[in-house]
C-alpha cells in the first residue's frame, strides 16, 4: 500500500497549525514545552519539503510564507535565541531555489529566485535585525550561488541528455549501415550464385539431366539460405526489443570464418573453384571481426564469379600475432570489373572497405599488375583476442 500520498495530506493540513504553535507567545513557549520553540520554526519550512519534487514551486511559496509569518512573531522576540533556526530556514529555500533551478527553466528558475530573496529580504526587515546591511549581502550572496549551481546542474543534465540522444542516433545509424551492408553482400553474392545456376540449368536441361537437377537443388538451398538471413534483418529493422532492453539473439548463427567451406562449395557450383589457404596457427576471433573477414571473403568471391571471366581464384587468410589477413586474387580480367567497382566506388567495394575501417583495419582493391585483380585487407586484433 502506498502511504506517500496520505502522509503528505497530513504534513500539508497540520501545517497551519505548526505556522500557529511557532508563533503562539512570541514562539518563547509552545505548549508548555521550551525546545518546541526551536523545532516548530524550523518545520514550517521543512513540511513543504514533501512537494518539492512535484510542485517545487508550491512548496517554495509555503516556505517563503511560513518564513516571513516566524519573521514576524518570532524572530523580534528572540535576536539570538533562535539565530541558528534563522539561518537554517533561509539555508533550506536556498537550496530549493537550487533545485528548481536544476529542474526548470532559466525564466522559471530567476523568478523563483528573485521572489525568494525579496522575501528571505522582508524577513529581515520583519524581524528587525540589527545586523540588517551585512545579513542582507549574505542573504543575496548565498542565493546568488544557489541559483547559479543549480542552473549549471541543469546545463549539465541538458549536456548529458543531449550526448544520450546523439550517442542513440549514431548508434541506430550504424546498425543500419550494418544492415544495408548484411543485405548487399547476402543478396548480391545469392543472386550471383542462382543467376548462374539457372543459366546452366537452361543450357544443359535436355542433354544433361542430372547437371540441370544439381543446378536447380543449389538454387533452392541458396534460396532457402537468403530467406534466412533477411528474416534476421528485416527483424534487427522492426526493432524487436526485449523488456530489458536487449535484442533477441538471431534464429541462425552469424556466419564467419568457420563457414567458409560452405561458401567455397557454393561458389564451385557457380562454377568458380576457390582455394583456401590459411597462414599461422588459427584462433577464436571476436564476432564482429570474424563476420567482417567472413563477408569480405564473401563479397570478393562474389565479384569474380560475376565479373573475373575466370573458373579459379585464390583466397589467403593469415592469422597473425597481431592482426587477421585477408586477401583474394583471380587471374581473370580486370576489365570486367564494372567501372565503379573497379575505382573503388561501388557497392559492393564499399562495404568492404567500411567494414574494415570501422574495425580500424585497412583495405586495398585493384587490378594487379601480372593480371586479374586484388582485394588485400588487414584487420587488427584487440589485445584480448
Amino acid at each position: 500500500m502506498n502511504l506517500r500520498a496520505p502522509l503528505v495530506w497530513l504534513l500539508l493540513c497540520t501545517y497551519p497549525l505548526v505556522v500557529a504553535s511557532a508563533t503562539a507567545n512570541g514562539g518563547t513557549d509552545s505548549f508548555g514545552l521550551p525546545g518546541l520553540r526551536y523545532v516548530l520554526p524550523l518545520l514550517v519550512v521543512v513540511i513543504p519539503l514533501v512537494l518539492l519534487s512535484r510542485r517545487p514551486l508550491v512548496a517554495l511559496t509555503l516556505m517563503l510564507t511560513g518564513c516571513l509569518i516566524v519573521a514576524a512573531y518570532v524572530w523580534s522576540w528572540e535576536f539570538g535565541f533562535l539565530r541558528d533556526v534563522r539561518y537554517l530556514q533561509f539555508i533550506t529555500i536556498d537550496l530549493t531555489v537550487g533545485y528548481i533551478a536544476t529542474h526548470r527553466s532559466p525564466r522559471v528558475s530567476i523568478v523563483a529566485a528573485v521572489v525568494a530573496c525579496l522575501a528571505e529580504i522582508a524577513a529581515i526587515a520583519a524581524g528587525r535585525l540589527a545586523s540588517a546591511p551585512s545579513f542582507i549581502l549574505a542573504v543575496v550572496t548565498a542565493m546568488l550561488a544557489a541559483w547559479l549551481i543549480g542552473n549549471r546542474n541543469r546545463e549539465r543534465r541538458a549536456l548529458a541528455e543531449t550526448t544520450r540522444a546523439q550517442e542513440a542516433s549514431q548508434a541506430i545509424t550504424a546498425e543500419r549501415l550494418r544492415i544495408s551492408r548484411e543485405l548487399h553482400d547476402m543478396v548480391a553474392h545469392s543472386i550471383g550464385v542462382i543467376a548462374i545456376q539457372a543459366g546452366v540449368g537452361a543450357r544443359v536441361i535436355d542433354t544433361q539431366p542430372g547437371e540441370a537437377r544439381n543446378a536447380l537443388r543449389t538454387i533452392e538451398t541458396t534460396s532457402r539460405e537468403t530467406l534466412a538471413g533477411l528474416r534476421r534483418a528485416v527483424g534487427a529493422l522492426r526493432g524487436r526489443e526485449t523488456a530489458d532492453g536487449r535484442y533477441p539473439p538471431p534464429l541462425e548463427p552469424v556466419p564467419g570464418l568457420a563457414d567458409l567451406d560452405r561458401l567455397v562449395a557454393a561458389t564451385a557450383d557457380a562454377g568458380v573453384r576457390v582455394d583456401v589457404h590459411w597462414r599461422g596457427p588459427r584462433r577464436q576471433l571476436p564476432p564482429d571481426l570474424d563476420l567482417a573477414a567472413f563477408r569480405i571473403i564473401q563479397e570478393a568471391v562474389t565479384n569474380v564469379v560475376r565479373h573475373a571471366g575466370t573458373d579459379v581464384c585464390q583466397v589467403t587468410i593469415g592469422h597473425g600475432d597481431d592482426d587477421l589477413t585477408v586477401e583474394v586474387t583471380d587471374h581473370g580480367s580486370a576489365g570486367a570489373v564494372p567501372s565503379g567497382e573497379a575505382t573503388g566506388h561501388g557497392f559492393g567495394l564499399l562495404g568492404m572497405r567500411e567494414r574494415a575501417t570501422l574495425l580500424r583495419g585497412d583495405f586495398a582493391a585493384g587490378p594487379r599488375p601480372a593480371g586479374g585483380y586484388r582485394v588485400a585487407v588487414r584487420l587488427p586484433l584487440p589485445a584480448t583476442a
